[in-house]
């Protein structure tokens, strides 16, 4: 099936179409993506984190052992939504550093969203960037997700 929908206030039908092909499932995976403000944000990096600054991005995964390995459904019973879609977490973007960094590195507020939010579902689906390697497989997988939707830099 390998499918993501992203729930949220905005339409992220391309980002999650792009997600296709990039894990294997046997369902519809499903992710909701929030947004804060630079105060919200500090908050939620202090109390999940213990990290007292503003980010831009934080990741709440679901899920654990998921990471490229077949996602099944049958292994999740608890993790169903309502439309029988598996939750696998859920994602904060501030926005306000969102369009700070679109500002600093040069590109509309559009793609550094889009990056943002792919960064986030890499970390639901068990990415991580703790190590050189790690943090290259994950920059791969992110860059290919976003030339599916021409969010590449500009």
């Amino acid at each position: 099936m390998n499918d993501l929908k992203i729930i949220s206030e905005e339409d992220f039908t391309a980002l999650a179409q792009a997600f296709g092909g990039e894990f294997k499932s046997d369902c519809t995976l499903a992710c909701e993506i929030i947004t804060a403000d630079g105060e919200e944000i500090r908050r939620l990096n202090r109390e999940t984190r213990g990290v007292d600054s503003v980010t831009d991005v934080l990741s709440f995964p679901s899920l654990d052992g998921i990471f490229g390995v077949e996602i099944k459904k049958e292994n999740f019973p608890y993790d169903i939504d309502e439309d029988g879609n598996l939750f696998i977490g859920s994602i904060v973007v501030c926005t306000e550093r969102a369009k700070a960094q679109a500002e600093e590195f040069g590109h509309s507020f559009k793609r550094e969203f889009n990056y943002l939010a792919a960064h986030g579902v890499c970390h639901l689906l068990g990415y991580d960037h703790m190590t050189d390697e790690d943090k290259a497989v994950m920059r791969e997988k992110e860059e290919r997700v976003l030339e599916k939707i021409n969010a590449v830099r500009e």
